[in-house]
């Protein structure tokens, strides 16, 4: 039998219930410790940055004088002072840390200056007067693929036939959709802190969900093997995939300096240079020509995407691959072509973002499906109904995996029960039929969202497990926090299997000479690969107290049970620290390195065929929103919100996953708009110019449920489910609702890009979007 298989027998003290984050007192009292909370080492160096004040060129001279004149500046490093290899790509290659001779994006890092305090740096690196020869930058990804300008060969899935399915449809409609980017808007910029040792040894505290890409990187870059670095995180201040990749630029030019020096430096970024200099959500066009029967049934469907890479590859490939695999979301396609073009441009390279292509590519389904609905005039949601995955058959989607364990239909049903969607659906109407200013509009919409990396070989993860004489829990693992609870829920699942309090499992920071080779904490896979994991040890050291119990008790292992931090037998009992002393005394490991990989999937990265992801999870949202027809303003009134977790690992935590990932993809869809200038300057670098939602952008009426008897069907940790991207597409109700009060008072679809601010607004309502 499987190990897994023994948690349905486990009764739950510990797993399934709202415990608290275990930062949250510590988050409202000021006291957890981000790295720029650290006590500084004596002889700390800071470091800045130089970068690039232009979008496309070439570097003629570099000149640090007046720089390295000032006093307390110590030394300003570029690519010729890199020891090792010049090139922090984290999938391809040819992505420098420092340029050497091209300029790519503005505000591309040319070289690092380190000073005695981080204003000096600053200054010093302003100083820096760098001449160039400057070429004509590429802006936008029309015009880069117009020019065929790739960072990579286009991706392309093919299912069917579809230019006879678009060729015997009843109904073939066009369209077309401009897909905002993202800034990641962290609360803790980009920083690395790093320490030198003997024998080139190099300790980095790097707000990182890659703590291993960090590592090798910095190896890299350093001329050294990995095993000569060992990378810190204990938690950062929000991630949300912006620390996925593009950490390693900020840990590596520390690292590098530390090297030349022998001193520990920091470098961090100030907001409106981290926004200028690290990657963002891919914005993309997308367009296609979908093929429905009279009732508005889809036979068959051509999208494609235009992303913009940036000016190098990053993430851009497998954040395709992912858009490409959402095309589908909630709907059967039986005939589909999909590509996806990585287009070069002369801005920063993007990266990963919560929902990694997920959220383009669901957006643009759910807006193919709102278009079909308005060109027949139809109920969207009748649209979307006769178009769900079958519930019982195992229909395949078009990169060719089975959809199991299917809730589409259990999901909405009660969500639009519980909204209670035909009272309000009616009295919008009729309020749009007397108000011609102030116009509302209701939507609802399903996710299914796949869970696992795109590349098999990420989904595994690893744990160390240590219990010590007195019943106390060392609990280390690769995933990292970041502020979603992910650690909280890891320390409950061994505190689960051991059936002690959650309090006597110590959770440490993850360390990359602790365990080593792990993924990035991304993907929503922390809890499934980790948790995993962590069990997976925590239940090889108790089968081993097991023994011991048995002896001690007289009895077979069958007869012991561990409950209440106590270990019974034959109605006696000992306390679980007793037990821990017993095995120490009987010469039994307690300590153990725990594995896991998940099971069943493989792709195949050039037919786009497959089964990439272990398992699906559901959602689904309705939301009413109001718009201001005269200045296009819009506000939400209320969201309601129905998610599968599967049993969920901690409820409190999960429902606050929900809440943040539909307010961040209402930023999205809403109002964080970026914006660069003709000579390739982005303009909105800071809040000031960057609008992030606030407090009184959260919808008034706020209704989140779990759904309930959810158990997943794969053995995932204690049967869970995923939470943190997927409730971040469900924010696209809101955009729907959005069209929903414009489209009121228009018979004929009509275009509203993302983000819906109100001049995007105000643009479909006066009439210039419509087709």
């Amino acid at each position: 039998m499987n190990k897994h298989m023994q948690t349905s027998s486990i009764e739950r003290s510990t797993v399934g219930k709202g415990i608290a984050h275990d930062s949250a007192k510590k988050h409202v009292a000021g006291q957890a410790i981000y790295i720029d909370d650290m006590a500084e080492l004596p002889g700390t160096l800071h470091a800045a940055l130089v970068v690039s004040t232009i979008a496309h060129g070439i570097i003629k001279s570099i000149d640090a004088a007046d720089a390295l004149a000032m006093q307390g500046v110590h030394l300003f490093l570029t690519a010729k002072d890199i020891p090792g290899h010049n090139d922090i790509a984290p999938i391809m290659s040819g992505e420098p840390l420092f340029a050497d001779k091209k300029i790519e994006h503005l505000g591309q890092p040319i070289g690092v200056i380190a000073a005695d305090n981080i204003e000096l740096a600053v200054k010093a690196a302003h100083a820096v007067k760098v001449e160039y020869e400057v070429l004509e930058p590429v802006l936008d990804v029309e015009t880069a693929h117009e020019r065929k300008e790739y960072v990579l060969p286009p991706q392309e899935l093919i299912q069917g036939d579809v230019d006879a399915a678009l060729k015997d449809a009843a109904h073939v409609f066009e369209g077309r959709l401009e897909i905002g980017g993202q800034d990641h808007f962290y609360l803790e910029t980009q920083i690395a802190y790093t320490v030198p040792g003997e024998d080139d040894d190099m300790l980095v505290y790097s707000s990182t969900q890659h703590p291993t890409e960090v590592q090798h990187h910095v190896a890299h870059v350093l001329g050294n093997l990995a095993n000569s670095v060992d990378v810190k995180v204990r938690r950062m201040g929000g991630g949300f995939g912006g620390k996925e990749s593009q950490a390693t630029i900020i840990a590596s030019a520390a690292a590098l300096v530390s090297h030349k020096t022998r001193k520990p430096v920091k470098l961090r970024l100030k907001r409106a240079l981290d926004m200028t200099a690290t990657g963002k959500r891919h914005d993309m066009v997308s367009k296609w020509r979908v093929g429905v029967d009279a009732n508005g049934k889809i036979l068959g469907m051509y999208v494609e995407y235009l992303a913009r890479a940036g000016y190098s590859a990053d993430l851009t490939g497998p954040v395709i691959t992912r858009a490409i695999t959402h095309t589908d979301n909630a709907y059967f396609v039986p005939n589909a072509r999909i590509v996806g073009h990585a287009c070069k441009t002369n801005t920063v390279s993007n990266t990963a973002f919560r929902g990694f292509g997920g959220p383009q590519g669901v957006i643009t389904s759910e807006a193919i499906i709102d278009q079909i609905a308005r060109e027949l005039n139809l109920a969207p949601n009748d649209v979307r109904a006769i178009n769900y995955y079958a519930p019982d058959n195992g229909e395949v989607t078009p990169y060719g995996q089975q959809v199991e364990q299917n809730q589409l239909v259990p999901v909405t049903e009660a969500l639009l029960a519980s909204a209670d969607w035909d009272r309000r659906r009616t009295e919008i109407d009729r309020h749009n039929a007397t108000n011609p200013v102030i116009r509302k509009g209701l939507a609802m919409m399903p996710v299914k969202f796949g869970i696992s990396f795109n590349l098999p070989s990420l989904n595994q993860a690893g744990a160390l497990v240590h219990v010590y004489q007195d019943g106390s829990v060392h609990l280390n693992h690769g995933g990292t926090e970041m502020g979603q609870g992910l650690f909280m829920k890891v320390a409950q699942v061994v505190a689960e299997v051991f059936q002690i309090d959650v309090d006597r499992v110590k959770i440490t920071e993850t360390q990359t000479g602790k365990v080593p080779n792990t993924s990035a904490t991304a993907a929503s896979t922390g809890s499934d690969l980790n948790g995993m994991a962590a069990f997976n040890a925590a239940s090889a050291i108790k089968s081993r107290m097991l023994g011991v119990a048995a002896k001690h008790f007289q009895t077979d292992e069958t007869d012991v049970t561990f409950k209440d931090n106590q270990v019974h037998a034959k109605g006696q009992s000992i306390p679980f620290s007793e037990l821990a002393k017993l095995s120490w005394a009987h010469r039994v490991s307690l300590s153990e390195a725990g594995y896991y990989a998940t099971p069943k999937i493989h792709w195949d990265a050039k037919t786009l065929k497959g089964r990439p992801f272990f398992y699906f999870t559901y959602g689904a949202a309705v939301a009413e929103v109001a718009i201001d027809t005269m200045t296009g303003e819009s506000r939400c009134l209320r969201a309601d919100i129905l998610q599968d977790c599967g049993e969920s690992l901690n409820p409190a935590i999960d429902l606050g996953q929900i809440e943040g990932a539909f307010v961040q993809g209402m930023g999205w869809l809403t109002c964080e708009e970026l914006w660069w200038d003709k000579a390739g300057r982005l303009r909105t670098i800071g809040p000031s110019t960057y609008k992030i939602p606030g407090s009184r952008d959260v919808p008034p009426e706020f209704n989140v449920s779990l759904l309930n008897n959810a158990s997943n069907i794969e053995e995932t940790i204690f049967r869970s489910k995923a939470v943190g991207e997927p409730p971040l597409m469900l924010a696209i109700s809101v955009y729907l609702a959005l069209k929903d009060a414009i489209g009121s008072n228009k018979d004929r679809n009509f275009d509203l890009k993302t983000p819906a601010t109100p001049e995007n607004i105000l643009s479909s309502l006066s009439g210039s979007a419509n087709r």
